[in-house]
């Protein structure tokens, strides 16, 4: 193959790092440009926070004072200056105070009372905590700790009695299963009722069981409970009422009493780690008109400090030089970038706000359809630009916190040649559920044709995955007779 030279003309889109800069700080969320900017103002050199912060100013170095170490004592009798001796037979604590005095009379709301909590408790935590203070042979307790942990974070057992009892007898010499069985038992009767169940009928028995005797219709919700509970569930009272002997109002006091109780006995016991939002947005209504503003917290105000980039010369080609005008230039392409996705995130925002007006002004059944080309036509802006500013966004309105993407969704058509959003007829439909008879709830069908009677046409599937998604059951399970 002979090897030659061609010339070839051709266009090609490139990235800038500036692009690149702009993309990527217009997509992360708060938290993340939160660590940006911190990570920036530690990196750049020409980074500064800007004057309108709260932030202290920088201060000169103040002069070293020759200070007198002789001992005064003040109206109180205490030191105000540390000797440079103290007496041999005397204790730092008997001059000085071991920790210095808080008062809360200060007005000072700076303390961060979120790291003081102590570390989430569990349940398996929790009954181990239990287990230490109960008296059990060194064979039990080996015994307890095995089916502690069998139990799932409900409070239910995951595995059988045998099958502990098999993964207990190569390690425990000679043991039966009812040293399991006993040790079971005295688990049930931990904190909290109900725990270390095999099934609900019998975490249900356990919780009935350490109620007073003299609980009114106590023997009857235990019968339910242990006899007849597949009734309960199917809702058949005539035949609980015929098997237990009961009136009505009998068994309607014995079912509220079974109501009291926990399912998931160990789900109150599990903490979840708090989760918080912060907004990139407030919405508020200032003289009858509804206003969007950027929350300050997040965007704080970045300049270029004046004292180092005076330093640099012009003519100057040092690699002290060279690396200041590096800095120089990341600091106003990071500034600039930071400006422009603030600006991109309060037209956004603004634009959501315009077009949602009925959602703040009356709730979720106010909603308009909205798609992201809409919002892109009217602020000129690509579809993918409005994507990545409605991600992992949020807005703080009066009827809570939302995140950008929530006020876009599609739209059903209505009689009158209009559209209706697939959030309005969530909101519509969870209206009717809970305004429904529990002796005759709503039908996916009866559903539909309520809707149809407000000029939106819906069908009865598309009913059933609102609702399921909104995980509500179906009207069978809904149905309350007892």
């Amino acid at each position: 193959m002979k090897q030659s030279l061609h010339l070839k003309l051709g266009q090609q889109m490139t990235m800038t790092p500036q692009l690149q800069q702009a993309i990527r700080l217009l997509q992360m969320s708060t938290l993340d440009l939160q660590q940006e900017i911190e990570q920036a103002l530690e990196s750049n050199m020409m980074l500064e926070l800007g004057e309108d912060e709260n932030n202290a100013p920088m201060l000169e170095p103040v002069p070293e004072k020759k200070v007198d170490n002789s001992d005064t004592v003040t109206s109180e009798g205490s030191l105000t200056d540390i000797p440079d001796e103290l007496p041999v037979d005397s204790s730092w604590e008997d001059i000085f105070d071991a920790t210095p005095e808080w008062s809360g009379n200060d007005g000072s709301d700076e303390h961060d009372f979120e790291s003081q909590r102590s570390k989430s408790s569990t349940l398996h935590d929790y009954l181990l905590w239990q287990v230490d203070l109960t008296k059990f042979t060194e064979r039990d307790h080996a015994i307890a700790l095995a089916i502690i942990d069998s139990i799932n974070e409900e409070g239910y057992l995951t595995a059988g009695i045998e099958e502990i009892f098999d993964g207990l007898s190569s390690q425990i010499g000679e043991l039966d299963v009812d040293e399991v069985k006993a040790v079971l038992h005295r688990l049930q009767h931990f904190d909290p009722p109900g725990v270390a169940a095999a099934d609900l009928a019998e975490s249900l028995r356990l919780q009935l069981e350490q109620l007073p005797l003299d609980t009114p219709y106590h023997a009857e919700a235990l019968r339910i409970v242990t006899q007849y509970l597949d009734l309960l569930a199917t809702q058949e009272r005539n035949k609980l009422m015929r098997k237990l002997n009961l009136g009505e109002q009998q068994l309607a006091a014995a079912v509220a009493l079974i109501r009291t109780l926990d399912p998931k006995p160990g789900a109150k016991i599990q903490e979840a780690e708090s989760s918080y939002v912060i907004p990139d947005v407030y919405v508020a209504k200032r003289n009858g008109r509804w206003q969007v503003s950027l929350n300050p917290d997040i965007a704080p105000k970045l300049r270029i400090n004046p004292y180092y980039s005076s330093m640099i010369k012009r003519a100057d080609d040092s690699k002290d030089n060279v690396c200041m005008k590096d800095h120089l230039q990341e600091a106003r392409w990071f500034i600039k970038s930071l400006n422009s996705r603030n600006d991109t995130l309060l037209r956004v925002a603004r634009s959501i706000v315009e077009k949602q007006t009925g959602f703040l002004e009356h709730g979720s059944i106010a909603m308009k359809p909205m798609v992201l080309k809409e919002i892109a036509e009217e602020l000129e802006l690509h579809e993918s630009t409005i994507s990545r500013v409605t991600t992992q966004k949020y807005m703080h309105t009066p009827r809570g916190i939302y995140e950008f993407k929530y006020f876009f969704s599609s739209h059903v058509s209505t009689e009158g040649g209009g559209e209706c959003s697939s959030t309005a007829i969530r909101a519509f439909i969870k209206e009717l559920i809970g305004n429904e008879n529990p002796a005759k709830p709503l039908s996916d069908s009866k559903i539909a044709e309520l809707l149809q009677e407000k000029g939106i046409q819906v069908a009865r599937r598309t009913i059933a995955k609102y609702r399921e998604a909104m995980l509500i059951a179906s009207s069978s399970e809904r149905k309350r007779i007892l």
